[in-house]
């Protein structure tokens, strides 16, 4: 990379501190500018503020146990050879941390909403996607291999909980549910067709979700911000889903104190896919697609990344067998990190890109209708 370009000469290298800061001011700033812009100072305060606090503070705490705990049943990382040889020294550090944030906020996020119908159906879709996760990182772990479930067995899992969610939205969602709707009061009905869509992102946003969490504080910081811009846009339509967003946000806050650069615990999949699903199904469940698929852009682009890195190098394999590659390793974070980006530098720019997206979701669906 040329030195003129390079992000050591154009960027600081934060600390993980520096980053726990920087993600706590941006939810905050998220919070209470939005909440000053509607006019709903008090709704927004009790519906995303509160939860989002307690959440944060009660798995922070939970943590400081936890960890020691996991450390103690030597559930440590697998980490593969053929990654980033920087990562190699985290091998050991505990994992399967999303067992200490999920249940917590999904039970915070129930009492809060008083047990709605929506906030029941979201938890457990969260929960079910967390125990595939858990299953998979419990395989890993006792063969002490970085092959748990087979792909092909992790997929039927996924969609079988796509298929039930999409079962009970149809018995209990009103014929507009299919109806989906665009910035610019544009509405397309999918009809039958909304069903295969709706499986799809599920399957889509858990699994994009894993491939984000590669790097200290990346995909816990992203997915809090997600859960944020959600949050705010359903709050006060639907204020249970607020309150699960809220609290979702803050246990990815509360994570992210242990899960900082250097981190002390990984979530695994235990965390990450639980945290993909469930923000698909608030998306879904509140009608916000559009909203969904733009705060989940860095999600997205990390999952194009490895799509177009095996595409391209299919397409460019010659007689010998080997192909060409298109980035120097997938996903993007990896890319970055191989090109001279610090840990940090990565994660800081997906925070400040991530709240980005959250302000466009909100306005693109808020203010554009």
């Amino acid at each position: 990379m040329d030195a003129k370009f390079s992000p050591e000469t154009s960027l600081t290298k934060p600390s993980g501190n520096h980053l726990l800061v920087l993600l706590t001011g941006l939810l905050l700033l998220l919070t209470l500018g939005f909440a000053e812009f509607f006019g709903q100072i008090i709704s927004f305060s009790q519906i995303l503020l509160l939860p989002l606090a307690v959440s944060a503070a009660i798995t922070g705490i939970i943590g400081y146990g936890v960890v020691p705990f996991l450390r103690r049943l030597k559930a440590g990382q697998v980490i593969q050879e053929d990654g980033p040889q920087s990562h190699l020294s985290k091998a050991g550090t505990p994992t399967m941390g999303g067992i200490f944030v999920i249940p917590v906020v999904v039970i915070i996020a129930l009492i809060a909403s008083q047990f709605a119908p929506s906030a029941i159906a979201v938890s457990l879709v969260t929960l079910a996607y967390m125990i595939i996760g858990w299953v998979d990182d419990w395989q890993i772990l006792r063969q002490q291999s970085n092959k748990g479930l087979t792909p092909r067995m992790k997929l039927i899992l996924q969609i079988a909980i796509a298929v039930a969610f999409c079962l009970w939205m149809a018995w209990t969602q009103p014929s507009s549910v299919t109806d989906v709707v665009l910035p610019g009061s544009l509405i397309l009905p999918l009809g039958v067709l909304f069903w295969g869509l709706v499986g799809f992102v599920l399957v889509a946003e858990s699994n994009a979700t894993n491939l984000t969490d590669g790097v200290d504080g990346l995909a816990g910081g992203t997915a809090a911000l997600a859960f944020l811009g959600l949050g705010i846009l359903v709050a006060t339509s639907t204020p249970e889903l607020g309150i699960f967003c809220a609290c979702l946000s803050g246990g990815c806050l509360g994570f992210v104190l242990h899960n900082r650069n250097p981190a002390k615990v990984f979530m695994g999949d235990t965390g990450s896919l639980a945290l993909g699903g469930s923000l698909a199904a608030v998306g879904i469940l509140s009608g916000h697609l559009w909203a969904l698929f733009v705060v989940s852009g860095i999600f997205f682009v990390e999952s194009l990344s490895v799509i177009a890195q095996v595409s391209y190098y299919k397409a460019t394999k010659g007689p010998d067998g080997v192909g060409k590659r298109l980035l120097k390793m997938a996903p993007l974070h990896h890319h970055l990190e191989l090109s001279g980006w610090s840990e940090t530098q990565i994660v800081g720019i997906f925070y400040l890109v991530n709240a980005a997206l959250a302000i466009l979701a909100v306005f693109s669906s808020k203010i554009w209708v």
